[in-house]
């Protein structure tokens, strides 16, 4: 991830787009990302969804993937979060909220979740 992080900062300073990387550009970028990847799942059946890479689509989803991630990346290094280390934290908050024992085999979320823990 730090390699990626360092690739990222150069090609935005290489090209002097740091000073177009705001967050609020970067989240709006990454929105944008989401709703092209979104896009291509649309209209699929559950199976279909499940055998994309198997398809046509192959390409256009690693693509949109790929974009995610890098905004995501740039993002996270433009506000100082280590993403590593939030996703860490994240997942520790998670077993607490959501015990195997608890939720197994349930898709339903906690009906007194905070926004803190969305």
């Amino acid at each position: 991830m730090a390699d990626l992080r360092q690739t990222l900062r150069a090609f935005a300073r290489e090209r002097d787009w740091e000073q177009f990387q705001t967050p609020k550009n970067l989240v709006m970028a990454l929105s944008g990302e989401v709703g092209e990847l979104t896009e291509i799942f649309q209209w699929l059946t559950a199976e279909e969804s499940a055998a994309v890479m198997e398809g046509g689509r192959s390409a256009d989803v690693e693509d949109e993937l790929a974009d995610v991630l890098i905004y995501l990346v740039r993002l996270a290094d433009v506000l100082g979060v280590d993403l590593v280390a939030a996703a860490q934290a994240k997942m520790i908050r998670n077993e607490t909220r959501f015990p195997a024992a608890a939720v197994r085999g349930q898709a339903t979320r906690s009906p007194d979740r905070s926004a803190r823990d969305s």
